[in-house]
């Protein structure tokens, strides 16, 4: 889990010229007994507060081990404690202000300026925290930075404790004679691309609207079984576009794509009309999970007999960008690949789509790897591969000559 938050962050940081930096103690158990999703999502939802407020400098997460014989309730009871610290060094909170940090839509002045969020991301971190059997502390200094710090009372695991499972691709639709109809829907173009070439490879009927009025609009005349709603979009938001085509009395399934759990009100979401949520960076298999069990659908696999049983640990984001290698990019001619490696080396994403829609026609299998990459922000993974192909080159080739995408 730590590992993943790390990578997912690492690419974040370098973008913004920030040093990211996670302190464990040496004591910290391999394997613990908590509520992973919470977890998961307080850390993301910290990590991101501190990166949104840090322009310069730096972020530490630290880790370390605590024991006590302190008894919350009867579940958690003289257990192991982790500690957590998510320290930045960015604009700090006035002490004034650090009262509002956990009131429901109460935003300190630095998160209004920020436009971003509703002002419910600490609140329902603080429950979450509470719900492991801990509490959130802050401490600040304006112009220095801030500390949010968090226990989680927990029990320790045995590696034969943890569940294993077969690394298993989604090859198609079992049912190959009905035609499953999704609508994706999202105001960034490269998101909705992603979303396209992931569920058209499997077999689903994929149209894309770039914004609510342009769903409600192609759901009168398609009646997809089910859409793919991002919530925040211009001319007609995802609340208001759901709102309209629930009001039909439809059967049809929305699920919310939304920026955090945390960013959005989950109340508002499932009040508006909203079947289910799916909180972004998402994994492609969660979603597909979730669209299977509203649509009732099975999946089909890719079968292989000597594929080996790999504990959740070891499904890192590293293991799953290594299904795209060198010689997958070697049938695109050197230019392409050289343009490619300039885009990445930006973190310039609306270049690199514009690249993959270039060879969506020829070699879908290959576009979807690589916006499957950009979409778990590996832009430096891109940068590594098409740099070894351009170094195997028997000839010397000014990159600087190519010409590029302008920003």
């Amino acid at each position: 889990l730590l590992r993943k938050i790390e990578e997912m962050f690492a690419l974040k940081a370098k973008y913004q010229n920030l040093k990211l930096t996670f302190q464990k103690e040496t004591d910290i158990p391999r394997y613990i007994k908590t509520d992973e999703g919470k977890l998961r999502q307080v850390l993301i939802n910290l990590l991101s507060n501190a990166f949104k407020f840090t322009e310069q400098g730096q972020v530490i997460v630290r880790i370390s081990l605590k024991k006590s014989d302190k008894k919350i309730n009867s579940y958690y009871s003289n257990l192991n404690y982790l500690h957590f610290e998510v320290e930045d060094t960015g604009c700090g909170i006035d002490e004034y202000e650090i009262g509002k940090l956990f009131s429901p839509f109460e935003q300190t002045e630095s998160g209004i300026r920020s436009q971003e969020g509703t002002g419910l991301g600490l609140p329902i971190s603080q429950k979450f925290v509470q719900q492991m059997g801990g509490d959130i502390t802050v401490s600040s200094i304006v112009g220095k930075g801030s500390v949010f710090a968090f226990d989680i009372s927990i029990k320790l695991a045995q590696a034969t404790e943890i569940p294993v499972a077969k690394a298993k691709k989604i090859i198609g639709l079992k049912d190959k004679n009905t035609e499953y109809r999704i609508l994706v829907v999202d105001d960034i173009p490269q998101g909705r691309l992603l979303l396209v070439q992931l569920l058209s490879s499997i077999g689903f009927h994929v149209i894309d609207a770039e914004n609510g009025e342009e769903a409600v609009n192609i759901w009168q005349k398609w009646q997809p079984h089910l859409i793919l709603m991002d919530m925040r979009m211009p001319v007609m938001d995802g609340y208001e576009a759901t709102r309209q085509i629930k009001a039909k009395g439809t059967e049809t399934i929305i699920i919310a794509l939304t920026a955090s759990a945390f960013q959005e009100e989950t109340a508002g979401i499932l009040a508006a009309g909203c079947d289910d949520f799916v909180s972004k960076p998402f994994e492609d298999k969660l979603l597909l999970h979730k669209i299977a069990e509203h649509l009732k659908i099975d999946y089909l696999y890719e079968s292989d007999k000597s594929q080996a049983i790999i504990p959740p640990r070891s499904l890192s984001a590293n293991q799953q960008l290594r299904e795209l290698s060198a010689d997958d990019l070697k049938v695109m001619p050197l230019a392409w690949i050289i343009k490619l490696h300039q885009a990445a080396n930006r973190v310039n994403n609306r270049e690199i789509f514009a690249l993959i829609g270039e060879i969506t026609a020829i070699n879908s299998d290959l576009a979807t790897k690589i916006a499957n990459l950009v979409h778990n922000f590996r832009c430096d993974y891109l940068v590594t591969v098409t740099e070894s192909i351009i170094d195997q080159q028997d000839k010397m080739i000014d990159i600087t000559a190519i010409p590029s995408f302008r920003d």
